[in-house]
């Protein structure tokens, strides 16, 4: 089993750039299909962004597609998202989450998720 830490999370201003890591535990991680979701206050938990085991294949919300970049480590096993050209609607928790065995498409639905950390606060000020 796979266990998830995410960090990096802060306050930056509108047009911003931030970094978030999550690193994992676990000698399967290099197995795993690894996803950022994001719940901002009052609203339902939504996909950000996913990327394969290998790394070689990348999915990106329609929201965020051009400003954020997923990213992994298997060496060091960890996932990053790098966020950029940030505003005050990326605001919210953001958690990092994993599956063995999951392709790539099923990660927008986060009830195939297996592993979830448990989340860091992304505030963007206007």
């Amino acid at each position: 089993q796979v266990h998830l830490v995410e960090s990096g999370g802060g306050l930056v201003q509108t047009g911003g750039s931030l970094r978030l890591s999550c690193a994992a535990s676990g000698r399967t991680f290099s197995g795993y299909t690894m996803g950022w979701f994001r719940q901002a206050p009052g609203k339902e938990r939504e996909f950000v962004a996913a990327i394969s085991p290998s790394g070689g294949s990348i999915d990106y919300s329609e929201f965020v597609q051009g400003r954020f970049t997923i990213s992994r480590d298997n060496a060091n096993n960890m996932v990053y998202l790098q966020m950029k050209s940030l505003k005050p609607e990326d605001t919210a928790v953001y958690y990092c989450a994993g599956a063995a065995d999951l392709s790539l498409r099923r990660v927008r639905d986060a009830r195939y998720l297996e592993v979830w950390g448990q989340g860091t606060l992304v505030t963007v000020s206007s």
